[in-house]
């Protein structure tokens, strides 16, 4: 599936999503990915689907909407993989440009150093990037990178893109537990305010992921975090990103299609699932089914008990 939500985003409203990478194809394999270890680690650029089929694709979501339910604030490229691996993003941009509807997309900024991937993403209104570190050992350790990249190209890249650019960018930092930053928080923070981004998140895993050991980081480091890059910034542009989004997510009356369009990327916890199936006036045969057909796996963690779409099953 190419499209699905609108689903509530922390950092965007109601967010119509653009699935443009298959899963899961990506430059890197971060240790806490909510979609579970990359199984293509590619930094080639390449065609996936026809801009074309996207376009339509989100054409036909948003025409099919509840007409009580129909608010998107944006159309949000937060695929299964990275999306500037995507060679026909910026023909997709101009297409998606013909529904009206403000235009974002999320990206790990690891090809922000080609001209081609820079070009693509000045078509958008807003442009999130992650800068979970500026040192080596800090973001091999995260982010786990294709090795053919290379951190300082990818910054002086971002750098180069903030110049460029006239939407919004916001930046992204997963802070974790079990890692060392001494020496880190403060070199961030000045690069930090070098970019100059609309709002900088700093943000803890909320979603189960990749890699059993990864944890939240610590309330005082959170702190300490926010603290240093908002000395920089300003503390009206720093924001912590560690909340739930809420249950606010759109129904197109199709209940499997609903669960399996938006756990593909958006892993939904048990509330949020009741209240979709109540809206479509189902019960849970409909999610015990999917997961005894393998189509959806139950997760915990954090204390809650989430629903996802198990990888590979993308018919």
């Amino acid at each position: 599936m190419v499209v699905f939500g609108p689903v509530p985003s922390r950092r965007l409203g109601r967010s119509l999503g653009i699935n443009n990478i298959p899963a899961k194809s990506c430059s890197y394999s971060c240790v806490y990915c909510q979609l579970g270890p990359t199984h293509t680690l590619t930094a080639e650029r390449t065609s996936f689907y026809s801009p074309e089929d996207i376009f339509h694709a989100a054409k036909r979501q948003l025409e099919s909407l509840a007409v009580e339910d129909p608010l998107v604030d944006y159309l949000t490229f937060v695929p299964d993989g990275e999306p500037t691996l995507d060679v026909n993003l910026k023909r997709e941009i101009s297409l998606l440009r013909e529904l009206g509807i403000r235009i974002a997309v999320i990206s790990n900024a690891s090809l922000i150093w080609d001209n081609e991937v820079r070009d693509a993403l000045l078509d958008a209104d807003l442009v999130s990037l992650k800068v979970d570190a500026v040192s080596e050992r800090v973001w091999k350790r995260l982010n786990r990178p294709h090795r053919s990249l290379n951190s300082k190209r990818i910054l002086e890249g971002i750098r180069r893109f903030a110049e460029e650019f006239s939407g919004d960018i916001i930046t992204e930092t997963m802070l974790i537990g079990d890692i060392d930053y001494e020496g880190e928080l403060e070199p961030l923070a000045e690069y930090l305010s070098e970019v100059s981004p609309t709002r900088a998140y700093i943000s803890v895993p909320t979603r189960p992921p990749c890699e059993d050991w990864v944890r939240p980081a610590s309330e005082h480091l959170l702190n300490r975090a926010f603290q240093t890059v908002a000395a920089g910034l300003g503390h009206d542009r720093v924001e912590y990103l560690i909340g739930y989004e809420g249950d606010a997510f759109a129904s197109t009356g199709d209940t499997v299609h609903d669960l399996l369009s938006i756990t593909s990327v958006h892993p939904m916890r048990r509330d949020a699932v009741s209240r979709l199936l109540t809206r479509n006036k189902a019960d849970w045969s409909t999610v015990a089914g999917l997961l005894d057909e393998g189509k959806m796996v139950e997760l915990e963690y954090g204390g809650h008990t989430f629903y996802a779409r198990k990888l590979g099953d993308f018919r």
